[in-house]
C-alpha cells in the first residue's frame, strides 16, 4: 500500500498496517451500523418478522443483513487497502474471510442477544457495542489466517 499524500505525517501514519486496518473497519462499521440503524427502523418495523416460517426478531434480522453488507465492504477494503501484499488467491482469501466472518457474526449475535434482552439495550447501541468489541481480535484473525500474513522475522 503506498499512501499517496503530501502530509509526511499522514504518510507514516497510512504506511501503519494496524492503522490502515481499523480505517478500512472504521468504514465497515460505519456501513454496518447505518444499515442496521435503516433497517432496524424503516423496514422491520413489527417487532418479530416470519423467515421459512420461523420467527425472527428484528434486531436480529436487522443484523444478518447488516452484517451481510459489512462482510462484502470489509473484505474488499481489507483486502486492496489492508493486506494488498498478499500471496493467497482472491478466491482463498474471500473464503477464509467469510469463514472468520461466520464465526464472527455468531459473536455479534450472542452478545448483541446478552446487551438488548439481558440488559435493556436500545437495539442499534447494543448493535456498536457488540461490533467495536470484537474489533481488536478481527485483526489478528484476518492478519495471520484470512491473508496469510506472516510474521517479519526480526
Amino acid at each position: 500500500m503506498s499512501a499517496k499524500t503530501r502530509n509526511p505525517f499522514l504518510r507514516k501514519l497510512l504506511k501503519n498496517e494496524v492503522v490502515r486496518f481499523f480505517l478500512s473497519t472504521g468504514v465497515g462499521f460505519l456501513v454496518d451500523a447505518l444499515v442496521y440503524y435503516f433497517v432496524y427502523h424503516y423496514i422491520f418495523i413489527k417487532a418479530e418478522v416470519k423467515v421459512f416460517g420461523f420467527p425472527i426478531s428484528r434486531d436480529v434480522i436487522s443484523l444478518i443483513i447488516s452484517y451481510s453488507c459489512c462482510i462484502i465492504c470489509n473484505f474488499l477494503l481489507t483486502k486492496y487497502f489492508v493486506f494488498a501484499h498478499s500471496k493467497l488467491s482472491s478466491r482463498n482469501q474471500f473464503a477464509r474471510f467469510f469463514s472468520v466472518a461466520f464465526l464472527g457474526f455468531f459473536a455479534n449475535l450472542l452478545m448483541l442477544r446478552l446487551f438488548v434482552s439481558i440488559f435493556k439495550v436500545y437495539p442499534p447501541l447494543a448493535r456498536i457495542i457488540a461490533a467495536l468489541s470484537l474489533g481488536v481480535a478481527s485483526y489478528f484473525v484476518h492478519k495471520f489466517f484470512s491473508f496469510n500474513i506472516k510474521r517479519n522475522p526480526k
